[in-house]
């Protein structure tokens, strides 16, 4: 990976983690964390990879977050100062579930 792509995809990850926060309503129980940007070298796309707590709400917030696709595509355009802004599909990371069941598996052993 090229460092310019590594330098695109942290400022998307920290753009993104502010709009998140200020611009969506989630209940304060509910943590949603951008663990990782995968953008290609065209800049055509970039996969926005989330981990959402407590696990059991997951798919409700990723629901709303890719209903909310365009908004947060709209206010990030105009945020950025670049000539090309990837469009954005949020992915659930999934990693923290599978490592806190490998820990129980671990524990039963």
């Amino acid at each position: 990976m090229s460092r310019r792509i590594q330098k695109i995809n942290e400022l998307l990850k920290q753009e993104i983690s502010s709009l998140i926060l200020k611009e969506l309503d989630f209940s304060r129980e509910i943590i949603i964390t951008v663990t990782k940007v995968e953008t290609p070298l065209d800049l055509e796309w970039a996969k926005i990879w989330v981990s959402i707590l407590p696990f059991s709400r997951a798919e409700m917030v990723l629901g709303v977050l890719n209903s909310k696709n365009y908004n947060i595509q709209k206010l990030l355009n105009q945020k950025l100062k670049m000539k090309i802004i990837p469009k954005i599909k949020f992915e659930l990371d999934n990693s923290e579930e599978k490592a806190s069941r490998v820990e129980k598996l671990l524990k039963n052993i």
